[in-house]
């Protein structure tokens, strides 16, 4: 689901639905499985052929309303859900993706002068770590540390030179075409905001404040791109379903209100059920959300996405027992989805039964095994243990929690704490060791580590 910055479905917070923020809050970094999925088909195939490890490479979804993208220091591509829902087709999303991969394959996030001159490198580094903290699960540590960083003003400053512009528009058209798809969908995206060029900078929306736009050189890539071999590719029927279904999604979440309007009861489409289904849910209908859902799963019964839906709305609307069923199913159809087993898990140890609870923490602690820098579910797996009383392990596992999210001090405490309800050499004392060593520990700490001989 949508989180800004919980688990599953779409997580905002632990209780909070994935995609469901205030306006005023302005803009959150959100995960959602299905999404990312959909971004990273489609994406993947190009970061192959420009040398990157698609693994590697992070997709950060920022809740804006406004058009925006941008590649940051540490493999990041980030994309506004404004982006997504103002483009057409799959391909301007591909397109805009692609030259933003031109910007991380050219190394300009950091080699940029502008950003050197204007002493933003080391503001980039935190901005990146409360990026992360954010996209790995926990939004309020992440603010603060995007606040203390400026972040999205910093985007803002991160402005291209036309040169490294013009680089990573031939940079893009030349792995789109090598990855065999069409790089028309960079053109027509660009000459719909044509108009953004004779804007006042203020009024621009912030990609053609970063990204300089001009006739020129969107007349000299339709120049380039129609002579190219896959110029006349087109979306498949199948990508064209999953933009349409994404859409529909962050219409849903993020404009609820909005989207009961734009998605007829009358259009009969998956997209606009889903749309529906979810914005009931975000308006505070619930029960009309679980009616349309079910509908969809008698016609989808192997849709992982539904289930996981399902189980969001019934775990928020405190209905724990009952989200366990289809949350259960959502990781059974998808298992190597990490959210989707820390939305089971933290079903599982919020339930009055010692043996679900030890289940849950089982889950927890596999989804970290692929995905050990999540914060939030680190977060989960110290509620489960205080839950049960085991003292030692809820301090270890919120020292790993701040320690992903950069909150040193706050992580040497924990560990320092943890340390000391451990036998000595145990693993779990080690553990709590190496955080100590790995969290900028003071002269005292040192000090108190070599009298016990760990160091």
């Amino acid at each position: 689901m949508i989180s800004a910055l919980a688990v599953g479905s779409m997580l905002l917070a632990p209780l909070t639905p994935a995609f469901a923020q205030s306006q005023e809050r302005g803009p959150s970094l959100l995960r959602d499985t299905e999404i990312e999925e959909t971004l990273h088909e489609e994406v993947d195939p190009i970061f192959v052929v420009a040398k990157l490890d698609p693994k590697r490479v992070r997709i950060l979804l920022v809740g804006d309303p406004t058009i925006n993208a941008f590649a940051t220091q540490g493999l990041m591509l980030g994309l506004n859900t404004g982006t997504i829902l103002q483009a057409d087709t799959p391909n301007e999303v591909i397109g805009v993706m692609a030259h933003e991969t031109g910007h991380l394959a050219g190394g300009h996030p950091v080699r940029s002068g502008e950003m050197t001159r204007a002493g933003l490198k080391p503001m980039l580094l935190t901005m990146g770590l409360g990026v992360l903290a954010m996209a790995l699960g926990a939004p309020d540590a992440g603010a603060a540390l995007i606040g203390n960083s400026g972040y999205f003003g910093t985007l803002g400053a991160l402005t291209y030179s036309r040169e490294q512009e013009s680089r990573a528009d031939q940079a893009g058209v030349g792995f789109l075409e090598a990855a065999g798809m069409s790089a028309e969908g960079l053109v027509t995206f660009f000459d719909k905001f044509r108009y953004q060029e004779v804007l006042d900078e203020s009024r621009r929306y912030p990609f053609f404040r970063s990204h300089p736009l001009s006739s020129d050189r969107i007349e000299a890539l339709r120049a380039k791109i129609e002579a190219l071999p896959h110029y006349g590719v087109k979306d498949s029927p199948e990508a064209i379903a999953k933009f349409q279904i994404m859409k529909a999604k962050i219409d849903g979440f993020m404009n609820p209100s909005l989207s009961l309007r734009k998605y007829s009861d009358k259009d009969p489409s998956f997209p606009a059920r889903y749309a529906r289904a979810i914005a009931y849910y975000q308006t505070r209908e619930p029960d009309r959300a679980l009616k349309m859902i079910e509908v969809m799963l008698t016609e989808q019964p192997n849709n992982p996405y539904l289930y996981e839906l399902k189980g969001q709305i019934l775990f928020e609307y405190g209905r724990i027992a009952e989200a366990e069923a289809p949350q259960r199913k959502s990781v059974e159809l998808k298992p190597d989805a990490a959210l989707l087993r820390i939305n089971l898990g933290q079903t599982l140890t919020n339930l009055d039964d010692k043996a679900k609870r030890a289940e849950g923490v089982a889950e927890l602690k596999r989804a970290l095994l692929s995905e050990d820098d999540n914060a939030e579910a680190w977060r989960l797996l110290a509620l489960a243990y205080a839950r049960d009383g085991d003292e030692g392990q809820a301090e270890l596992a919120t020292a790993e929690q701040y320690f992903v999210m950069g909150a040193l001090a706050n992580s040497r405490q924990f560990a320092i704490r943890a340390r000391q309800e451990f036998p000595k050499d145990s693993i779990y004392w080690r553990r709590a060791t190496d955080i100590i060593l790995a969290s900028d520990p003071t002269d005292e700490d040192l000090r108190a580590l070599a009298r016990d001989g760990s160091t």
